[in-house]
């Protein structure tokens, strides 16, 4: 497989953890710390897929999510939220487009597994929002 992924998260391990397993499934992996930094990077990383962190400092998850869903040149790209949601948390980020949910603690799996269908979905066409099957397990 190949193509970028953009990777948000505050926790440095979560981050490392993230790019490794990507990388080793032949993506390409930039990080940034929290939404404020992936929004600062996103038009020169141009990523085919983003995965966002829920709770982070500076602008959270779902903050992201919905100016990445407002910005005319990120709208169609593809979103993961790589998380422990709430199911709130989850009915939130479908109403702003988020395409999938993937939470945490996860398999490298099926984090690789989702990550390579949003990639097919993007260059296939952005797929709906919410259009995307979420794989979501209850939390707490």
């Amino acid at each position: 497989m190949s193509g970028r992924v953009l990777v948000v998260d505050d926790n440095k391990v979560i981050r490392q953890l993230i790019r490794v397993n990507l990388e080793l499934e032949g993506f390409e992996v930039v990080t940034a710390a929290d939404g404020a930094e992936c929004l600062e990077i996103v038009h020169q990383v141009a990523p085919d897929v983003i995965t966002l962190d829920v709770v982070m400092p500076r602008l959270d998850g779902l903050q992201t999510a919905s100016r990445l869903r407002a910005d005319a040149r990120t709208r169609q790209l593809p979103v993961a939220m790589i998380s422990a949601c709430t199911q709130v948390e989850v009915d939130r980020g479908r109403a702003l487009g988020v395409d999938a949910f993937l939470a945490k603690p996860f398999e490298p799996a099926e984090l690789v597994k989702l990550v390579g269908r949003l990639m097919s979905q993007g260059a296939a066409g952005a797929a709906a929002p919410g259009d995307a099957e979420p794989a979501v397990r209850p939390t707490g």
